[in-house]
């Protein structure tokens, strides 16, 4: 009996069971619930089913396993190695029968539910399940004598070769359907979107003969960028990724902005709805095009977005959102066709909406929730996604609450007198001299410091142009620690009697970082003048003050002094120093060792809904059971913003942070006068 039945051991699952000889491996695997790949069915066409045969004596198994356990590389796999490749010892479980007692190893790329590593930073993996799966299957064809349509002879087809039943499908696939089936000759690969509501299974795209692409977009609608990222969905690879800046823009630079050109242009959130439509497809065309795929070959997309730019791509007027009681018309998880929102991808492509929190913490903060998983924390976390508007989440897994909170778009280089978006030749990193007054600095695109040779060469075609977001978070916080600016913000005049980088204007002082084509310092040819103002300090208080009031809000509301580990999200959040983050008290005090970059958590969390659709579950369970602060109606909010105006704050002690840096005494500082003497600046109470 064991001669005729040999056991088959399948890791690193660790199934096994008994098996009569010739048994195919993959049919032994689909017995007992192995996680084989496999979108042919068992015809050797896809290749996805291959696998190493173990060999040797396998102790705790019981079993010697051997390759000549199993038939010899037959002529189909030696046409499959010629055509696509086979790695070295690889054989195709649809081709290899079971002669004796066998280890088997699936590698990972061979297995249905994968996982996938999100990121470096993280280990947490990405069990990959998504929505849409392709299926190859044998259509019998007709016959007069057992009447039945093509549509219910695919249905039947899917059930007997993959056990897929509950099919529905729309008007417009059927109507390819018969043309399909015979240019395939009754073999078709069928892509099956399972639908989480109700149940079901939509049939969604069909291709003649066997098709193995298949791919989502992930994407990210942000108020300021648009990010897309195109995603194999049969291995969770990120094959193309491309960005643009939101063509709202033109509308308003902030969210209220926008909210404000409704309410005063009869029409206008179809204009804005119709110019962020055309820049989603823009980007589909676009990653396709890097991909080298057909827009055919995308069927599924996965969006994540603020509350006001959800309701702009979904065609909803964001009017109620632009005062109390900020109403969202609708914050549910959505699935829906993709073609109702105007894409040109596959037709039977869908799409699906995270769901928003609130009436300001939206989509993309649900996204980021799903990315850093604080719900799944021992620990309190804190999880801020750093933008025109914070939107704040704080807790662990006994309890979240969320918040949103205005910082206005400073921190992205706007309203800054020499400010600009993180483009090439913009100041990203910045050092102080404390004796001298003298920067030093680095500007994107060039790995060079200022004071090194061969800095004005290496940046000639770009020049230096201005200052971005992360490069005024450091030149605050370096001014901060030269004395150039006290605790309050305010310029130190008398520096000027030490450097001519402090420069007198009008009633206040100017850092300046590099001279302008007409003055003295550097080589200025052609290079605008680029310096920090009073005005740019305070904009930045007012900036940091309001996200560091948000989060104390929601530590008040925990009863805890400071989280225990800190994520910034967002393309500000991902470039910025975290230690000149701290020093400014734009983030309250922690370990600075547990303060990290978290990417584009938004757009990390939409990757993940897309690969898996049990992650779709998740983060709807996850923002019911969000707490949502309303920091416009919570009377500390004033007090903490006006506290946390200081640098790095008025009243917080930032323990943790004094442990690595010295930060300068309190100091007064006199405010000049037209002819440049000095009264004296009360200090802020």
């Amino acid at each position: 009996m064991f001669d005729q039945n040999p056991l088959i051991v399948f890791t690193p699952s660790g199934k096994r069971g008994r098996f009569p000889l010739g048994t195919p491996v993959l049919h032994a695997a689909r017995s007992l619930g192995v996680d084989i790949d496999s979108v042919c069915g068992g015809r050797a066409i896809c290749g996805r089913c291959q696998i190493n045969v173990g060999e040797g004596e396998f102790a705790k198994h019981g079993i010697t396993s051997a390759a000549d356990h199993v038939n010899a590389v037959t002529q189909t796999e030696q046409r499959y190695d010629k055509l696509r490749g086979l790695p070295s010892g690889r054989r195709l479980s649809c081709q290899t029968q079971i002669q004796g007692d066998l280890v088997i190893d699936v590698p990972p790329e061979s297995q249905v539910h994968k996982q996938v590593v999100r990121k470096e930073a993280d280990t947490r993996a990405i069990e990959l399940d998504p929505a849409t799966h392709l299926y190859f299957i044998e259509v019998e064809e007709p016959d007069m004598h057992k009447p039945s349509s093509d549509l219910e002879r695919v249905y039947a087809a899917l059930k007997v070769q993959w056990n897929i039943d509950n099919l529905s499908s729309d008007i417009a696939l059927i109507a390819t359907l018969q043309k399909i089936l015979r240019k395939g000759e009754w073999q078709i690969t069928c892509a099956v979107f399972s639908r989480p509501e109700g149940g079901g299974n939509r049939l969604a795209a069909i291709w003649p003969g066997f098709h193995d692409k298949l791919f989502g977009l992930a994407i990210d609608v942000g108020s300021t960028t648009i990010a897309a990222h195109l995603t194999n969905l049969s291995t969770g690879e990120v094959a193309a990724s491309a960005g643009l800046m939101n063509p709202q823009i033109r509308f308003g630079e902030d969210l209220m902005s926008r909210v404000s050109y409704v309410m005063m242009n009869p029409g206008g959130e179809r204009e804005m709805t119709d110019a962020v439509r055309a820049a989603l497809q823009q980007l589909a065309e676009d990653v396709a095009r890097q991909a080298e795929i057909e827009l055919t070959d995308i069927l599924e997309v996965v969006l994540v977005g603020n509350p006001v730019m959800h309701h702009l791509f979904l065609g909803i007027d964001p009017t109620e959102l632009g005062g109390a009681p900020f109403a969202l018309a609708d914050g549910l998880a959505l699935t829906f066709p993709a073609r109702e929102m105007g894409w040109k991808l596959n037709p039977g492509a869908w799409a699906y909406v995270l769901p928003c929190i609130a009436g300001h913490v939206g989509a993309d903060a649900a996204g980021m929730a799903l990315s850093e998983a604080p719900h799944e924390s021992d620990e309190i976390m804190l999880c801020v996604d750093v933008g025109t508007n914070a939107e704040i989440i704080l807790g662990s897994k006994q309890r979240l609450l969320a918040c949103s909170s205005p910082t206005g778009p400073a921190f992205e280089g706007a309203q800054i007198s020499c400010g600009q978006r993180a483009a090439p030749g913009a100041i990203e990193r910045i050092r102080i001299n404390p004796e001298t007054l003298e920067p030093r600095y680095r500007v994107v695109g060039c790995d060079k410091w200022s004071d090194e040779p061969g800095f004005e060469e290496a940046t000639a075609a770009t020049g230096v142009t201005g200052i971005c977001g992360s490069g005024i978070i450091e030149a605050v916080a370096e001014m901060y620690l030269a004395g150039i600016i006290n605790q309050d913000g305010l310029m130190d005049g008398s520096f000027a009697a030490r450097s001519p980088r402090i420069e007198a204007y009008k009633r206040t002082f100017n850092y300046i970082i590099r001279q302008g084509s007409s003055g003295s310092l550097g080589d200025g040819s052609n290079q605008p003048l680029i310096r920090i103002t009073q005005n740019d300090v305070r904009a930045i208080q007012m900036a940091k003050a309001a996200l560091y009031a948000g989060v104390r809000i929601l530590m008040d509301k925990l009863g805890v002094n400071e989280p225990r580990k800190i994520r910034l999200a967002g393309a500000f959040g991902s470039h910025i120093d975290m230690k000149y983050a701290m020093i400014l008290g734009l983030i309250p005090d922690c370990d600075l060792s547990r303060v990290q970059s978290a990417g584009n958590a938004a757009g990390t969390g939409a990757r993940i809904a897309l690969l898996n659709k049990a992650a779709r579950d998740e983060v709807e369970s996850v923002v019911h059971r969000i707490e949502k602060i309303e920091t416009a109606i919570e009377t500390t909010f004033q007090q903490h913003f006006v506290e946390a105006m200081a640098i790095p704050h008025k009243t917080a002690d930032f323990v943790n942070l004094k442990r690595v840096v010295t930060l300068p005494p309190v100091k007064v500082i006199t405010v000049g006068d037209e002819d440049g003497g000095g009264r004296p600046r009360r200090r802020r109470g």
